[in-house]
This record gives C-alpha cells, sequence and structure tokens, in this order.
C-alpha cells in the first residue's frame, strides 16, 4: 500500500471515528420491585392525557412500543384498556452553552540544542465573537403500572443532551435513543445510574 493511501485511509478513518463520537451518551436510572415483572398486553399513555392524539406523541409512543415489543410485552390494540399501562413523559429544554475562553491568550517557549539557545514567544487576540451554541436537553421518563391498582412496578428515566441542529438533537432520533437506553438490559439494575453509550 503506498503512503498516499495509508494517509487517505487514516484521514477517513479519523472522520468516521469524529462521526461516530458525535452521538451523546445518554444517563439512566431506573427503579422497580425487585420483583420479575410479567410480560402481559400493555397499552402506551401520555402523562398529559390531552397529548394522546397529537403527532409529537405519536412518534414517542412508537419508539417506546417499539422497546416493549422487542421485550416480549403484547402491544393492546387502540384504546383497550389492558391490565398493564406504560406512561411516558417527554421533556425539552434548550440552554446556552457559551464560549468562555478569554480573549487574548500568550503562550512562551525555550529550548536548547548544542551551545545555542532558543527562545520564542507569542500573543494571539480571537477573531469575531465568542461562539455562543445551544444545546438541546431530552428527557424520556416511562412509568409501567398495573391499571387494576394503579401501582407502579418499574420507572426508568434517560437523558441526555445535544448540540441544537446536530441529527443526535432531533426530536423524534433523541426519544428514540434515549428509549433504546432506558429499556436496555430490562428491568436493569434498581435505583443506579448508568451512562449507555
Amino acid at each position: 500500500m503506498s503512503l498516499r493511501r495509508l494517509v487517505l485511509s487514516g484521514f477517513v478513518l479519523t472522520l468516521v471515528a469524529g462521526c461516530a463520537s458525535q452521538v451523546p451518551p445518554v444517563q439512566v436510572t431506573r427503579f422497580h420491585l425487585g420483583q420479575p415483572i410479567a410480560r402481559g398486553e400493555i397499552v402506551v399513555e401520555p402523562r398529559d392525557p390531552t397529548l394522546a392524539n397529537s403527532l409529537e406523541f405519536r412518534s414517542q409512543a412508537e419508539a417506546v412500543s417499539a422497546e416493549l415489543a422487542r421485550l416480549n410485552f403484547r402491544l393492546a390494540p387502540g384504546i383497550a384498556k389492558s391490565e398493564l399501562v406504560a406512561v411516558v413523559d417527554v421533556t425539552r429544554r434548550t440552554r446556552r452553552d457559551a464560549d468562555t475562553g478569554s480573549g487574548v491568550s500568550v503562550g512562551l517557549g525555550g529550548g536548547s540544542y548544542g551551545g545555542g539557545v532558543g527562545v520564542g514567544g507569542g500573543v494571539s487576540f480571537p477573531i469575531g465573537k465568542s461562539k455562543s451554541r445551544d444545546v438541546d436537553l431530552t428527557e424520556l421518563a416511562v412509568q409501567i403500572k398495573r391499571r387494576s391498582e394503579g401501582t407502579v412496578i418499574w420507572e426508568g428515566r434517560a437523558r441526555s443532551e445535544a448540540r441544537a441542529g446536530t441529527p443526535g438533537a432531533a426530536p423524534a432520533a433523541a426519544v428514540q435513543r434515549l428509549a433504546a437506553a432506558l429499556f436496555k438490559d430490562f428491568p436493569g439494575e434498581s435505583g443506579r445510574v448508568v451512562t449507555v453509550k
């Protein structure tokens, strides 16, 4: 392999690795009673009933339903009143993430070689404004309840953040990623915060 191809393939691998590292990690916390959860018929509902027919909730419900189906829960059709209910709540907010670097930086260096000594220094000034970016924070909370008694038998929260405008910050993609992380290794260790990459 020529040196040029080797350098080019190394560059491409670096770019791919950079893209892969763009997917933000997910913080997951789960709580349960430490007893097996029987897989039965389940329906997915919003915490706020007024959102039941919204397009946004349908997208969220699809992400959660896909994970529940993967875990062998049977999804109840339509408005069926199953014994198990997965109550879903998604919150999103945006915060400012400002680059707070100093306006001026100073560097000084030195070295010697043989009998000679060299000293150098430099000063740099930023050009333009400091960058300020929005960060989208998304949290998915799911409670699995027994409808007959209203008891919560499992609860989990997953949260992540991503730079606004990136693929990881898109609402549907963020909820799918959070749902996959939340139900990974279901039911999970109770009361422990884990990071899922």
